[in-house]
C-alpha cells in the first residue's frame, strides 16, 4: 500500500531523442495525467541527444538551441492522458511543421498517475474542509491547491474588490495536505492563511481544492506459528522481562478492543446485551439447581 501511494504521489519524467520510442506507464488502477511536455531543443547535443548525423556534415549545419513546436502538449494530451500506458515513436511529423530542420530534437514529458476513482472537495478561505473514508478505508491526497486559480472556482466565486485577477497557489499545500490527512480515516483542516501561508496579494479571496482517493488499509501479515521466532542478535544479548510484554500485550488487546468499539458501536451494543442476558440465564440455572437441591 505505501509502494502504491508513493508511485500515485510521485512526479514523473520521461524523455526520448528523436527516432526513438517514449514509453509512459502507471501502476494498476491508476491512469496518465500529463502535467506538462516540451519537443525541441535548449541544450547543445552534447549534453542531450547527440547528432545522429556524421560529425564532417554536423559540423556544417549550424545547431540551433532556441527550437520549440507549441503542439507538444496537446499532442500528448491526445496520445497519453488518462490512459494507464502509452507507447509511440518520437520524430518531427508527429508534431506538424518541424521547427528547426537539420536539428537533432528531443521530447521531455512530465506526468502523474491519477487513481481511477477519486473525489475533489473544496473549502473557501476560512471554511473548514473535511475528508473522509469509509470503514476500513484511508484517505490518500493527490493534489492539493491553495490559492486563486486563473479559472476560479464554483464553489466560491470570485468578488472584484478592485484586486487583478491573478494565479496564486501554496507552494506547500500538498505537503501540508499529506501531512495532515495521508493514511488516516478522516481529518479537518481549516483553508486558512494562517495554516497555509498567504500566497496571493492582501484582499484577494483564496480557496482550497483537494484531489483525494480511499483505499483498503494494509492487512497484517499472517504469522507462520509451525516456526521458532527469530532471535536477532541484539534481542538476545537484552531480553525484555515476561512481565513487560505481558503488560504491553494487554495494553494492546485494550487499544484494539477500543478501536473495535468505536468503529462498531452497534454490534458491541449487541454484545454486550447478549453477553449480560446469558449470564442471566447461567445465574437464574445455578440458582434453580441449588433450591432443587436444598428441597431434596
Amino acid at each position: 500500500f505505501a509502494g502504491y501511494i508513493s508511485q500515485v504521489l510521485k512526479n514523473y519524467t520521461d524523455h526520448a531523442c528523436d527516432g526513438e520510442y517514449v514509453s509512459l506507464r502507471c501502476p494498476h488502477r491508476t491512469t496518465i495525467s500529463i502535467q506538462s511536455s516540451f519537443y525541441g531543443r535548449i541544450v547543445p547535443s552534447h549534453q542531450l541527444c547527440p547528432s545522429r548525423y556524421p560529425h564532417s556534415y554536423a559540423t556544417l549545419i549550424k545547431e540551433d538551441v532556441a527550437c520549440s513546436v507549441g503542439t507538444s502538449l496537446q499532442k500528448m494530451l491526445d496520445e497519453c492522458q488518462d490512459r494507464r500506458s502509452c507507447q509511440f515513436l518520437v520524430n518531427s511529423r508527429l508534431f506538424g511543421m518541424d521547427p528547426c530542420p537539420g536539428t537533432g530534437k528531443y521530447l521531455l514529458v512530465w506526468y502523474k498517475c491519477r487513481p481511477n476513482e477519486y473525489k475533489s472537495k473544496v473549502a473557501c478561505e476560512d471554511d473548514k474542509l473535511r475528508l473522509s473514508c469509509k470503514k476500513s478505508m484511508v484517505i490518500a491526497i493527490y493534489s492539493a491547491i491553495f490559492g486563486r486559480t486563473q479559472g476560479g472556482s464554483l464553489e466560491c466565486p470570485y468578488q472584484n474588490l478592485g484586486m487583478p485577477m491573478t494565479e496564486c497557489q501554496s507552494a506547500t499545500a500538498l505537503q501540508l495536505m499529506i501531512k495532515r490527512c495521508h493514511g488516516k480515516r478522516s481529518c479537518s483542516i481549516y483553508a486558512s492563511t494562517y495554516e497555509f501561508g498567504d500566497p496571493c496579494y492582501p484582499g484577494i479571496q483564496k480557496h482550497l481544492n483537494v484531489i483525494y482517493t480511499c483505499d483498503n488499509t494494509p492487512l497484517l501479515l499472517p504469522v507462520d506459528e509451525t516456526q521458532p521466532p527469530a532471535l536477532s542478535s541484539s534481542s538476545s544479548s537484552s531480553m525484555e522481562p515476561v512481565g513487560v510484554s505481558t503488560e504491553m500485550a494487554l495494553l494492546s488487546n485494550i487499544l484494539a478492543a477500543y478501536a473495535f468499539i468505536t468503529e462498531n458501536p452497534e454490534r458491541a451494543a449487541l454484545y454486550f446485551v447478549s453477553g449480560v442476558c446469558i449470564g442471566l440465564v447461567l445465574t437464574l440455572l445455578a440458582l434453580v439447581l441449588r433450591v432443587s437441591c436444598r428441597t431434596d
